[in-house]
């Protein structure tokens, strides 16, 4: 599955080859035009990356990182800041609210990919070892234990790792790719529908007290736990 980069730019011939080049080199591409539409399209399912601008009708660049990172349902997302502005200051200043990097106008389509996949790769969640629990729903990395209400379920090895990751990083939605990525590794070869077999497992795993209804199907996007019902 591509991953989806929200662009938020105002001037139309820019936005349209921004589009043009992303688009080309397999990114699914959502635009914006003023802080009011970008901020409107930080929803679900939430894009992998944001190109913003810094000046924008309606508010600003710097506005619009701030209300995404302040969010903890988007404050994951990363932005890259793109603008005329080229004073050392100004990059301090975008960095300083959250923007992952920063590239100043004009730049050549070739760098501005290479950008994007350098903070996509950095970007990639890590799971913690600290205990966490939703809705009832204990697990303990250091004993390998996932219970509810006192009761231990039976679960794989992948199955506890494919759980872990998810509820490190609850609501985001992830695709098989990115599953794979993350849970099995990248250097392992297994096909994408290897992901559906195994949340299956996992679903009927945690199905006895009724917490499978935590790990939700996104239609034509891929999967997430989520305790909004």
């Amino acid at each position: 599955m591509s991953r989806r980069i929200l662009i938020v730019e105002d001037e139309a011939p820019i936005r349209e080859m921004l589009t043009f080049v992303l688009e080309h080199k397999g990114f699914q591409i959502d635009e914006a035009e003023d802080y009011h539409e970008a901020i409107s399209k930080v929803a679900e399912p939430y894009p992998d990356l944001i190109l913003l601008d810094w000046m924008i009708p309606g508010g600003s660049g710097i506005q619009v990182a701030k209300y995404i990172k302040s969010d903890e349902f988007t404050r994951n997302i990363p932005i890259i800041m793109l603008t005329a502005r080229g004073e050392e200051e100004d990059k301090v200043r975008g960095l300083e609210v959250g923007a992952d990097d920063y590239i100043t106008k004009p730049f050549s389509p070739k760098e501005l990919v290479a950008r994007i996949k350098a903070v996509l790769r950095r970007s990639l969640p890590t799971s913690t070892d600290e205990p966490l629990e939703i809705q009832g729903l204990k697990l303990d990395p250091s004993t390998h234990r996932v219970t509810a209400e006192e009761t231990e379920f039976q679960i794989g090895p992948t199955e506890f790792k494919l759980l872990h990751f998810f509820m490190s990083h609850p609501e985001r939605v992830y695709s098989r790719e990115q599953l794979l990525d993350n849970v099995w590794g990248r250097n392992v070869y297994v096909e994408d529908r290897t992901v559906d077999v195994h949340i299956r497992r996992l679903r009927k795993a945690i199905s006895p007290k009724g917490h499978d209804r935590l790990i939700q199907t996104v239609r034509g996007a891929g999967y997430r736990l989520s305790a909004k019902l």
